[in-house]
């Protein structure tokens, strides 16, 4: 089983496919997700991604963003869990925007 990484920045989309296993640094602290990990949307703070495809570890320097990780299967997707990811989404986008405004 798998699951959908889509790793944002501020400027365009750097990661969009399936994975096995991943590891990233978000505004709460470092995180991993596996198979039916329950989907989120997360800030993406300064720090390293690791992403596992097969037996094979990729690594990538994040400046932040966000990232949204979704399971493979929907239905295993609950209403908390659908309104926890869409706050955190909107946070994350605010927190861009403000990076944006700054700079």
């Amino acid at each position: 089983m798998t699951l959908n990484l889509c790793v944002l920045t501020p400027n365009r989309i750097v990661w969009d496919s399936e994975e096995k296993e991943i590891a990233l640094f978000t505004n709460s602290g470092q995180i991993g997700v596996l198979p039916n990990h329950a989907p989120i949307a997360t800030a993406v703070d300064i720090g390293i991604l690791r992403i596992r495809l097969n037996d094979q570890w990729l690594t990538m320097a994040l400046m932040g963003g966000f990232a949204r990780i979704e399971a493979a299967l929907r239905k295993a997707e609950g209403k908390r869990q659908t309104i926890e990811a869409n706050l955190a989404l909107r946070w994350a986008r605010t927190r861009v925007e403000a990076i944006n405004a700054i700079s």
